[in-house]
């Protein structure tokens, strides 16, 4: 391994972490994810982001700045803007959830959209990089011509090297890629009124770009280091966790993410009917096969404030209901029916205008069986987006903020009937950031690895629970937004 300062740009926070030589953990801070308004919405405070990483690089030891040797940048897949030759911003840098591009898209006839798939590997989406890069080309004018379109991780490297480029599985991720060449599809950019050349040359995560002397001189470097961008960051985790063809990576955050590596991308109707995005590996060397599911460690925050209680009080109440629940008390006749699609549907709808549907409270229901509900609803939907891969599963992966949620793991692996390999080390994604930079393998158990067995009893019954609301649950599924 060698010394690397990590940078993971995520929805609400932007995780810094300096990993030593022999892959420890040295130093990790966190920092809110920069934000302001346009007229449009809410976009990256570009500014303010490389503020906040430079203040971390120059607040390290001068020792720790000597060990450094790469710095490896991963973060959400489909954010964005165009930047210049000069490393300028010539439009906003746009969020991975924003739609202001979708006009482009409602012009997409049936083949097109069909044709979007069969080479991108992507279902038509509004998150997705290309109908933003539309839509901030025609904003920018005379602009645009000389300038890329970069993920936001693509162009804090840029502003750290001068030299803009574009990574493989983030380049999967806008829609403008073809899949099976691995270069910039023409006929899908011109579908966009856009050329290939507003997109930046192609690279895997393993090539880096020397750092300019100026950057150098600010932060306190060596010229001679190296930066990388490592990827899209349920990607990057999929190296931390050293995933193998045939495991599931279950990323968790807050959404929660299902990855599998494959030999060749899933481009049949099946696939684009379940709206499955396809994308290539940050090693170049697989395939994946993603689908994201919008609720994820979010519902615990959805819970806190729907229930007006504390943090505290509710890892309480979840630790006594795993409690209950190993212990075989909890009747699942009394739970209420959730389909927690707090912050939209996943596949194969995605819809991001969707909202939770609750069946079965009533006068004598609680705030406990409300929250094992949820939880239960969430493994429910889980269990749904997985079937939409049509891949066996040996072993599920997990990484994220759900390794301290016990109820949500015993309840995905009965669910499920599949045992879970479990990361403790929060920072799997950072890691996998290193190994990439670094150009070393890392063993999966080197991630504080706990597992989960599923119950065949408990199994049984979640099994009924299912048939018995099968009805019900595919009525709400189908529940006008």
């Amino acid at each position: 391994m060698l010394g690397t300062i990590t940078i993971d740009i995520g929805t609400t926070s932007v995780k810094l972490c300096l990993f030593r030589p022999d892959g420890g953990l040295a130093l990790v801070r966190r920092a809110a994810t920069p934000t302001v308004n346009d007229e449009f919405g809410e976009i990256y405070d570009a500014a303010e982001l490389l503020s906040v990483i430079h203040s971390f690089i120059r607040q390290l030891e001068p020792q720790q700045r000597e060990s450094v040797q790469r710095i490896a940048i991963t973060g959400v897949g489909e954010s964005g803007g165009l930047v210049d030759e000069d490393i300028a911003l010539v439009s906003p840098m746009v969020l991975w959830h924003d739609q202001r591009g979708t006009e482009y898209l409602a012009k997409l006839s049936k083949e097109q959209r069909a044709r979007v798939y069969r080479v991108t590997g992507l279902p038509v989406n509004g998150n997705y990089g290309i109908s933003k890069t539309a839509w901030t080309a025609n904003r920018a004018g005379d602009a645009a011509e000389a300038s890329y379109w970069l993920n936001i991780a693509e162009y804090v490297a840029a502003t750290m090297t001068g030299t803009r480029w574009s990574e493989l599985s983030l380049a999967s991720r806008t829609m403008a890629l073809d899949l099976t060449s691995k270069t910039w599809s023409a006929e899908v950019c011109q579908d966009f009124g856009l050329h290939t050349s507003n997109f930046p040359p192609l690279a895997p995560a393993k090539i880096g770009h020397e750092i300019t002397s100026a950057f150098a001189a600010e932060v306190g470097l060596d010229p001679e280091t190296r930066v990388h961008v490592a990827g899209h960051d349920h990607m990057v985790g999929a190296v931390g966790a050293s995933l193998q063809p045939g495991e599931l990576l279950n990323s968790t955050g807050t959404t929660e993410g299902l990855l599998m590596l494959r030999d060749q991308p899933r481009l049949d109707k099946d696939a684009e009917h379940a709206k499955l995005a396809n994308g290539i590996s940050c090693t170049g060397d697989h395939y994946t096969l993603f689908a994201s599911i919008p609720t994820g460690g979010s519902a615990f925050a959805t819970l806190q404030k729907l229930l007006d209680t504390t943090a505290i009080t509710l890892n309480g109440v979840l630790e006594d209901l795993h409690e209950k629940y190993v212990s075989g008390v909890i009747d699942l006749g009394h739970i209420p029916l959730v389909l927690p699609q707090f912050r939209g549907s996943p596949p194969p709808t995605k819809n991001s205008g969707a909202t939770a549907v609750i069946s079965g409270l009533g006068n004598n229901s609680t705030m406990e069986q409300l929250v094992f509900g949820t939880f239960l609803g969430m493994v429910a939907q889980f269990h749904d987006v997985l079937a939409l891969f049509d891949e066996p599963v040996d072993r599920v992966k997990v990484i994220g903020p759900a390794s301290g949620n016990m109820l949500w793991l015993q309840l995905k692996a009965d669910y499920l009937g599949v045992p879970l390999a479990v990361s403790r080390f929060p920072e799997v994604v950072s890691r996998g950031a290193q190994v990439l930079a670094s150009g070393s393998p890392i063993s999966w158990y080197e991630n504080d690895v706990f597992e989960i067995h599923p119950n065949l009893e408990r199994h049984t019954q979640l099994m009924k629970w299912r048939a018995d609301n099968s009805a019900k649950w595919e009525y709400m599924k189908g529940f006008p937004a």
